[in-house]
Order: C-alpha cells, then sequence, then structure tokens
C-alpha cells in the first residue's frame, strides 16, 4: 500500500487543475504547467483536494500511484510557491555574473569565461559573486539546471574549491605529508 500516493494534496486557492484524457494541467499564479499521467492511474478532484486512485494493486501501479502524487504535488507547489536552489561558489578569483534575466557568465579558474543560458522559466539571482539562485515553477528543471551549473567545476576534495549547493558538507581529504 503506498503511504504516499494515498495521501491527499491540499490545493491553495488561486490555483485550477484541468484533467483532460490522460493529460494533467495546473495553472496558478506563477505560471502553468502540464504532464501526461503514466499507465492507468486517475486523478479525482474533490473540492479542495486532489486524490490520486490506481486501479489495482500491481507492483507497477503501486509504482507510478507514488510517483504520480508527487509530481501532481510539486506542480501545484510549483504554481502557487516556486522552487530555488541556492549555490555557493568557492575559490579564489572564482565568481559569477548575470547576463540579463535567464544568462549567467561563470568564472570558474578555466581561461575563458563560461556562459550559461537558462532554459525557459529560468531566472537567475546573483546577490553576490559568489552566490547563484535558480529559481521557477518546474522542480525537476529547477534540480537540473543547478546540476548543471554544479557540474562546471564540482568541488575538489582537497581544498573545497568549486559550486557546491548552499549548505552541502564537502568531505576533505588530506594532502600529502611533508617531509619532516
Amino acid at each position: 500500500m503506498s503511504r504516499i500516493g494515498n495521501a491527499p494534496i491540499k490545493v491553495p486557492s488561486g490555483v485550477e487543475i484541468n484533467v483532460s484524457g490522460r493529460e494533467i494541467t495546473v495553472k496558478g499564479p506563477k505560471g502553468t504547467l502540464s504532464r501526461p499521467l503514466p499507465g492507468e492511474i486517475t486523478v479525482v478532484i474533490d473540492g479542495e483536494e486532489l486524490r490520486v486512485e490506481r486501479p489495482d494493486d500491481s507492483r507497477i501501479q503501486r509504482a507510478m500511484h507514488g510517483l504520480t502524487r508527487s509530481l501532481v504535488n510539486n506542480m501545484v507547489i510549483g504554481v502557487s510557491e516556486g522552487f530555488k536552489k541556492e549555490l555557493e561558489i568557492v575559490g579564489v578569483g572564482y565568481r559569477a555574473e548575470a547576463q540579463g534575466p535567464n544568462g549567467l557568465k561563470l568564472s570558474l579558474g578555466y581561461s575563458h569565461a563560461v556562459p550559461y543560458k537558462a532554459p525557459d522559466g529560468i531566472v537567475f539571482e546573483v546577490p553576490s559573486p559568489t552566490q547563484v539562485i535558480v529559481t521557477g515553477i518546474d522542480k525537476e528543471v529547477v534540480g537540473q539546471v543547478a546540476a548543471n551549473i554544479r557540474s562546471f567545476r564540482k568541488p575538489e576534495p582537497y581544498k573545497g574549491k568549486g559550486v557546491r549547493y548552499a549548505g552541502e558538507r564537502i568531505v576533505r581529504k588530506a594532502g600529502k605529508a611533508g617531509k619532516k
């Protein structure tokens, strides 16, 4: 029995949900998201609540039940509140610079600056040269964009230099021992 799939989704005011055929569309103050429903999973709207139901207890249906509920819940949260990921840049001379609302220029110790253009619906904020905030309504896209930026220079284990998520703990290695 899926514990996640059975939990109802509370729909905040200002959010409209439309299920047409095998596709669910969620519209809110921040935008609109749409996603196809997998397999035989159905979404039932009960006033201020949404329930995700499955036809039987087969293994694949149980798996899709919880997954679909989580995806629909993330859509509802995204169009009402939005998502954000914070990145920190650590290293001498490493910095980020905003290039318009959806562009970023990263100086990460390479011989050239690394430009990055965000996909639609993603906005960058650069409160300081060593901090980047990625915001958007689609949780999956926000996480992927943050992972792409981090992949340009992952934190290395000796000095901890690179791009990391805010609050990420880097396991440090000891350097080589000097002569005594």
